[in-house]
């Protein structure tokens, strides 16, 4: 990924930054600029740390230690050392590196808060951190080391590493270095950190919460892309749009049910599938739940993740660090790094991406048996029995989907101890985020793979036609997938359907077909 200045930069200052610069500066390579009224209020607020240091009066995070060793008053001559010794100290992950774009949304939501001027850091720390944005350069940070308290503690001060001009880093190609070589390619000079600056850069939410930013956004895609994958397996089991009615969704006032239901009935609209088998010669009185309720079970989702996009826009709007430097001087100890209420909505969104996934891998099983499939044959196979068919897709959907009930166990329900006892609650939102992220994953695969089956089943129903929707999808799909026909490598096909949903060229189709859905 390269720094992008095409577009304008995100402007970061004493307002909050919002979900889309977060993706936009984590995905996209944005670059940012802090702005002129944001460094004025960190320069201002810098004063009354430079106060305090001179008061002979300990002031925690200022001239004392950390955590349970805050009792000791350190001198001034030791306060760079203090601050250096935190950072390198609590730079303790472990484990796989977390991806590149995590790590840009991280760096971006500490250099927000740090633009509030809550934090009492000097000017010089925000810049030369904008400034490691801006080159591409992303400390190496490891899977495992944040309690979610005290802020996401050890990956920030893999960041924090870096700004001092230590420790690994990957360059804006992808190459590691070390940062004190990659700042000097930039010409980007360390920073020397003085008092409070180090627990500046690590007291806060931001890895989870730049998680959750990103999860949000895919999830936005995905519970679309779920809607048309219900609406294509509903084509391709002979089953009915009726259901779908606004007037029977408002009698139950549902805002995501009411949403998933309108795309799945403009999805269905114009099927001679679906006006094939329409009316009362058609002998089926209602179809299965997992057709049926699908918007009851995908709009739910959609509620879900409009509450975490609440949390996450408060989160957004917060000036997270302890101490903190309120507006009126004061330097006050506080509890708002604590992670609960990231940590909650992340368990939440795992909850029930688990159960979207989980109907479709219904849908699709029900695809492939010839006793509930409607005249299909078996496993969607071209000569059932010398071919399995789209057997082991399901198989492979089943597994995912043990994998994602598993990871719906939620993390935010945990707490260890730490540091002799001072931080003797903790969220776990770090831990909760890192595996959302797998679930969602997992999510875009299972319903990949109900597009494929339903895919193959709709070709299956010819010579009548799809609707113009969910046919728009299907033919998206044949330009990389064939069609129906003699058993082959199956891997590459799914591989492939996946690749169409991550690059959201499946959802394009639909909407180019039938206008940009809810």
């Amino acid at each position: 990924m390269t720094v992008t200045t095409e577009t304008s930069p995100v402007e970061v200052g004493i307002g909050p930054v919002s979900i889309a610069d977060v993706v936009a500066v984590a995905r996209d390579g944005r670059a940012i600029r802090l702005t002129d009224e944001s460094l004025a209020e960190i320069a201002r607020s810098r004063t009354r740390i430079e106060a305090l240091a001179a008061d002979p009066n300990p002031v925690y995070g200022v001239s004392t230690g950390f955590g349970a060793l805050a009792t000791r008053h350190i001198p001034v001559e030791l306060r760079v050392q203090l601050q250096r010794s935190l950072i390198r100290s609590h730079a303790a992950g472990s484990g796989p590196e977390v991806e590149r774009e995590v790590v840009r949304a991280m760096m971006l939501l500490r250099l927000s808060t740090l633009a509030t001027g809550r934090t009492g850091v000097r000017p010089e720390v925000a810049t030369t951190y904008a400034g490691l944005l801006n080159a591409g350069i992303a400390p190496v940070i490891h899977e495992y080391g944040s309690l979610g308290c005290s802020g996401d503690l050890a990956p920030l001060a893999h960041a924090a590493l870096a700004l001092i001009g230590e420790g690994p880093v990957r360059t804006a190609d992808g190459s590691l270095s070390t940062a004190a070589e990659a700042m000097a390619a930039h010409g980007l000079t360390p920073v020397i950190l003085e008092e409070k600056e180090g627990l500046a850069l690590i007291n806060g939410t931001d890895g989870m919460l730049g998680m959750l930013s990103l999860a949000i956004t895919d999830l936005d895609e995905l519970l679309r892309l779920a809607d048309i994958s219900a609406a294509m397996s509903v084509e391709a089991l002979l089953g009915t749009d009726a259901v779908f009615a606004a007037d029977l969704q408002a009698l139950r006032p549902q805002l995501g049910q009411a949403a998933s239901a309108s795309n799945i009935a403009r999805m269905l609209a114009d099927s001679p599938i679906v006006a094939s088998h329409a009316g009362p010669e058609d002998t089926k009185v209602q179809d299965a739940y997992s057709l049926r309720c699908a918007p009851q079970v995908a709009g739910g989702a959609r509620d879900t993740v409009d509450h975490a996009r609440l949390i996450a826009g408060r989160e957004l709007a917060s000036a997270i660090d302890n101490p903190v430097v309120t507006p009126d001087g004061r330097v006050a100890s506080n509890g708002n790094f604590h992670g609960a209420p990231v940590a909650y909505v992340l368990d939440f969104l795992a909850i029930v991406v688990a159960d979207v996934a989980s109907i479709s891998e219904r849908r699709t099983d029900r695809l492939l048996d010839k006793a509930r499939n409607h005249g299909l044959p078996p496993f969607l196979a071209d000569d059932p029995g010398v071919d399995s068919g789209l057997m082991i897709a399901q198989y492979t959907q089943a597994s995912i989907v043990s994998e994602l009930k598993r990871l719906a166990n939620p993390a935010s329900v945990d707490s260890i101890p730490s540091s002799a006892m001072q931080e003797d609650h903790v969220s776990m939102g770090w831990s909760a985020a890192r595996k959302l992220r797998r679930a969602i994953d997992g999510l875009r695969r299972v319903v990949a793979i109900e597009i494929l089956a339903a895919a193959r089943g709709i070709d299956l129903r010819g010579p009548l036609l799809p609707g113009p929707g969910t046919g728009a999808v299907v033919a998206a799909l044949r330009e990389r997938v064939e069609g129906p026909g003699t058993d082959r490598f199956l891997a590459p096909d799914i591989e492939a359907a996946v690749e169409l949903a991550e690059s959201g060229a499946l959802l394009r189709a639909a909407q180019a077909a039938v206008g940009i859905l809810a």
